[in-house]
Protein backbone atom coordinates (compact mmCIF):
# COMPACT_ATOMS: atom_id res chain seq x y z
CA UNK A 1 0.00 0.00 0.00
CA UNK A 2 1.07 3.52 -0.64
CA UNK A 3 0.81 6.50 1.43
CA UNK A 4 0.70 9.93 1.41
CA UNK A 5 4.45 10.44 3.35
CA UNK A 6 5.90 7.71 1.40
CA UNK A 7 9.23 8.41 -0.32
CA UNK A 8 9.17 10.06 -3.71
CA UNK A 9 11.96 7.64 -5.22
CA UNK A 10 11.75 9.09 -8.58
CA UNK A 11 12.25 12.56 -6.99
CA UNK A 12 15.12 10.94 -4.89
CA UNK A 13 16.79 9.24 -7.72
CA UNK A 14 19.54 12.04 -8.78
CA UNK A 15 19.10 14.62 -11.40
CA UNK A 16 21.56 12.90 -14.05
CA UNK A 17 20.08 9.27 -13.37
CA UNK A 18 16.78 10.55 -15.02
CA UNK A 19 19.15 12.44 -18.03
CA UNK A 20 18.95 10.11 -21.39
CA UNK A 21 22.15 12.02 -21.93
CA UNK A 22 23.84 10.64 -18.78
CA UNK A 23 22.58 6.82 -19.30
CA UNK A 24 23.85 6.40 -22.62
CA UNK A 25 27.07 7.41 -21.33
CA UNK A 26 27.24 6.12 -17.75
CA UNK A 27 29.28 3.16 -18.38
CA UNK A 28 32.12 5.25 -20.65
CA UNK A 29 32.05 7.12 -16.71
CA UNK A 30 31.92 4.12 -14.70
CA UNK A 31 33.04 0.95 -14.35
CA UNK A 32 31.79 -1.29 -11.85
CA UNK A 33 34.28 -3.88 -12.39
CA UNK A 34 31.67 -6.32 -12.39
CA UNK A 35 34.07 -9.50 -13.18
CA UNK A 36 35.75 -8.63 -10.02
CA UNK A 37 32.48 -8.97 -8.25
CA UNK A 38 31.34 -11.69 -9.57
CA UNK A 39 34.14 -13.69 -8.64
CA UNK A 40 33.73 -12.44 -5.31
CA UNK A 41 30.27 -13.74 -5.15
CA UNK A 42 31.17 -17.32 -7.00
CA UNK A 43 33.37 -17.19 -3.82
CA UNK A 44 30.35 -17.05 -1.47
CA UNK A 45 28.36 -19.58 -3.41
CA UNK A 46 27.21 -17.82 -6.25
CA UNK A 47 25.86 -20.72 -8.92
CA UNK A 48 23.79 -21.35 -11.74
CA UNK A 49 20.73 -22.33 -9.31
CA UNK A 50 21.17 -19.08 -7.81
CA UNK A 51 18.39 -16.22 -7.39
CA UNK A 52 19.91 -12.51 -7.49
CA UNK A 53 18.50 -9.25 -7.21
CA UNK A 54 20.30 -6.14 -8.13
CA UNK A 55 18.84 -3.03 -6.72
CA UNK A 56 20.17 0.14 -8.43
CA UNK A 57 21.03 -1.93 -11.19
CA UNK A 58 21.44 1.03 -13.80
CA UNK A 59 22.37 0.24 -17.33
CA UNK A 60 23.08 -3.38 -15.82
CA UNK A 61 26.84 -3.85 -15.63
CA UNK A 62 26.12 -6.25 -12.72
CA UNK A 63 23.45 -7.79 -14.31
CA UNK A 64 25.00 -8.76 -17.31
CA UNK A 65 28.10 -10.29 -15.67
CA UNK A 66 25.08 -12.52 -13.13
CA UNK A 67 23.26 -13.86 -15.91
CA UNK A 68 25.22 -16.26 -17.82
CA UNK A 69 26.35 -17.62 -13.97
CA UNK A 70 22.85 -17.71 -12.10
CA UNK A 71 19.51 -19.12 -12.08
CA UNK A 72 17.74 -15.77 -12.32
CA UNK A 73 18.54 -12.14 -11.85
CA UNK A 74 15.98 -9.45 -11.10
CA UNK A 75 17.50 -5.75 -12.22
CA UNK A 76 15.67 -3.07 -9.98
CA UNK A 77 15.64 0.44 -10.47
CA UNK A 78 13.83 3.68 -10.43
CA UNK A 79 15.19 5.29 -13.80
CA UNK A 80 13.22 4.68 -16.46
CA UNK A 81 16.02 5.84 -18.90
CA UNK A 82 18.69 3.97 -17.41
CA UNK A 83 16.25 0.65 -17.80
CA UNK A 84 15.97 1.77 -21.48
CA UNK A 85 20.17 1.29 -21.75
CA UNK A 86 19.68 -1.80 -19.80
CA UNK A 87 16.91 -3.30 -22.00
CA UNK A 88 18.63 -2.71 -24.91
CA UNK A 89 21.72 -4.68 -23.72
CA UNK A 90 19.22 -7.54 -22.10
CA UNK A 91 18.05 -8.12 -26.04
CA UNK A 92 20.75 -7.72 -27.63
CA UNK A 93 22.81 -10.46 -25.08
CA UNK A 94 19.64 -12.86 -25.38
CA UNK A 95 19.49 -13.17 -22.36
CA UNK A 96 16.30 -15.10 -20.94
CA UNK A 97 17.09 -15.42 -17.02
CA UNK A 98 16.84 -11.84 -16.62
CA UNK A 99 13.89 -9.67 -14.96
CA UNK A 100 13.38 -5.99 -15.23
CA UNK A 101 11.36 -4.46 -12.80
CA UNK A 102 10.89 -0.39 -12.81
CA UNK A 103 11.00 0.05 -9.06
CA UNK A 104 12.95 1.43 -6.11
CA UNK A 105 14.36 0.25 -2.48
CA UNK A 106 11.01 0.87 -0.84
CA UNK A 107 8.40 0.25 -3.20
CA UNK A 108 9.78 -3.43 -4.94
CA UNK A 109 8.04 -5.85 -4.49
CA UNK A 110 9.61 -9.54 -5.05
CA UNK A 111 7.83 -12.22 -6.42
CA UNK A 112 9.94 -15.20 -6.36
CA UNK A 113 11.30 -17.18 -4.18
CA UNK A 114 13.93 -15.85 -1.56
CA UNK A 115 17.04 -14.23 -3.04
CA UNK A 116 20.75 -15.65 -2.34
CA UNK A 117 22.00 -12.87 -3.06
CA UNK A 118 21.51 -9.18 -3.25
CA UNK A 119 23.49 -6.71 -4.77
CA UNK A 120 23.87 -2.84 -4.82
CA UNK A 121 26.42 -0.04 -6.23
CA UNK A 122 25.96 3.47 -5.37
CA UNK A 123 22.30 3.24 -5.22
CA UNK A 124 21.84 3.46 -1.44
CA UNK A 125 22.67 7.11 -0.79
CA UNK A 126 19.79 8.16 -2.64
CA UNK A 127 17.74 7.63 0.16
CA UNK A 128 17.77 9.56 3.46
CA UNK A 129 18.82 7.47 6.50
CA UNK A 130 15.39 6.89 7.87
CA UNK A 131 14.36 5.51 4.43
CA UNK A 132 17.72 3.44 4.34
CA UNK A 133 16.54 1.97 7.36
CA UNK A 134 13.48 0.91 6.04
CA UNK A 135 14.91 -0.16 2.36
CA UNK A 136 17.83 -2.29 4.63
CA UNK A 137 14.65 -4.15 6.37
CA UNK A 138 12.57 -4.73 3.69
CA UNK A 139 15.86 -6.46 1.85
CA UNK A 140 16.20 -8.05 4.55
CA UNK A 141 12.50 -9.68 4.23
CA UNK A 142 13.06 -10.97 0.60
CA UNK A 143 16.29 -12.79 1.12
CA UNK A 144 16.68 -16.33 2.41
CA UNK A 145 18.74 -17.18 5.68
CA UNK A 146 22.44 -16.80 4.99
CA UNK A 147 21.38 -15.04 2.38
CA UNK A 148 24.64 -12.91 0.71
CA UNK A 149 24.00 -8.43 0.82
CA UNK A 150 27.09 -7.03 -1.57
CA UNK A 151 26.74 -3.57 -0.28
CA UNK A 152 29.27 -0.96 -2.05
CA UNK A 153 28.45 3.03 -2.09
CA UNK A 154 29.51 6.21 -0.74
CA UNK A 155 29.76 5.85 2.99
CA UNK A 156 31.76 8.24 4.90
CA UNK A 157 34.22 5.94 7.88
CA UNK A 158 36.34 9.40 9.06
CA UNK A 159 35.17 11.45 11.98
CA UNK A 160 32.53 14.43 11.43
CA UNK A 161 35.05 16.73 12.95
CA UNK A 162 37.05 15.72 9.71
CA UNK A 163 34.28 16.49 7.21
CA UNK A 164 35.89 19.75 5.43
CA UNK A 165 38.80 18.42 5.14
CA UNK A 166 38.72 14.93 3.68
CA UNK A 167 35.04 16.30 1.49
CA UNK A 168 37.31 18.80 -0.22
CA UNK A 169 40.01 16.81 -0.80
CA UNK A 170 37.89 14.74 -3.06
CA UNK A 171 36.71 17.72 -4.78
CA UNK A 172 39.89 18.63 -5.93
CA UNK A 173 40.97 15.38 -7.57
CA UNK A 174 38.84 16.89 -10.13
CA UNK A 175 38.21 20.39 -11.62
CA UNK A 176 36.08 21.47 -13.45
CA UNK A 177 36.75 20.63 -16.64
CA UNK A 178 35.78 16.62 -17.82
CA UNK A 179 37.60 14.60 -14.96
CA UNK A 180 38.61 10.86 -14.68
CA UNK A 181 35.79 8.51 -15.99
CA UNK A 182 33.83 11.54 -17.39
CA UNK A 183 33.42 13.19 -14.04
CA UNK A 184 34.05 16.78 -12.67
CA UNK A 185 34.29 18.51 -9.32
CA UNK A 186 30.94 19.67 -9.66
CA UNK A 187 29.53 16.60 -10.12
CA UNK A 188 31.31 15.33 -6.72
CA UNK A 189 29.87 18.59 -5.12
CA UNK A 190 26.65 18.04 -6.54
CA UNK A 191 26.59 14.71 -5.03
CA UNK A 192 27.88 15.85 -1.11
CA UNK A 193 24.75 18.68 -1.33
CA UNK A 194 22.25 16.71 -3.12
CA UNK A 195 22.41 12.95 -2.16
CA UNK A 196 22.21 11.21 1.17
CA UNK A 197 25.94 9.86 1.69
CA UNK A 198 25.80 8.65 5.32
CA UNK A 199 28.71 7.36 8.17
CA UNK A 200 29.69 3.93 8.84
CA UNK A 201 28.70 4.38 12.09
CA UNK A 202 25.07 5.33 11.20
CA UNK A 203 24.68 2.75 8.53
CA UNK A 204 26.45 -0.18 10.11
CA UNK A 205 23.91 -0.91 12.96
CA UNK A 206 21.24 -0.40 10.20
CA UNK A 207 22.80 -3.31 8.56
CA UNK A 208 22.42 -5.02 11.64
CA UNK A 209 19.45 -4.10 13.23
CA UNK A 210 17.78 -5.05 10.00
CA UNK A 211 18.96 -8.59 10.28
CA UNK A 212 22.36 -9.00 8.48
CA UNK A 213 25.17 -9.92 9.90
CA UNK A 214 28.44 -7.71 8.39
CA UNK A 215 31.30 -10.84 7.51
CA UNK A 216 33.55 -7.98 5.37
CA UNK A 217 33.74 -4.22 5.44
CA UNK A 218 36.46 -2.74 3.42
CA UNK A 219 37.03 1.38 3.77
CA UNK A 220 38.66 3.14 0.88
CA UNK A 221 41.99 5.24 2.27
CA UNK A 222 40.30 8.16 1.80
CA UNK A 223 37.77 7.22 3.88
CA UNK A 224 34.73 8.06 1.16
CA UNK A 225 34.10 4.84 -0.16
CA UNK A 226 32.90 1.57 1.61
CA UNK A 227 32.38 -2.33 0.41
CA UNK A 228 30.46 -4.60 2.76
CA UNK A 229 29.61 -8.39 2.03
CA UNK A 230 27.10 -8.76 5.20
CA UNK A 231 24.65 -12.50 5.50
CA UNK A 232 20.90 -12.52 6.44
CA UNK A 233 20.52 -13.91 9.71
Amino acid sequence: MKYNWTLNEIANAGRENLDPAHATEYDRKENADPDAEIALLMRLGLSETSEVVDLGAGTGQFTLAAAPVSGRVVAVDISPVMLTVLRSKVREASLENVDIVQSGFVTYEHQRRPADFLYSRFALHHLPDFWKAIALQRLRRITRPGGVLRLWDVVYSFSPADVESNLEAWCATLNDDEGEGGWTRADIEEHIRAEHSTFTWLLEPMLERSGFRIEEAEYSPDGIFARYVARAV
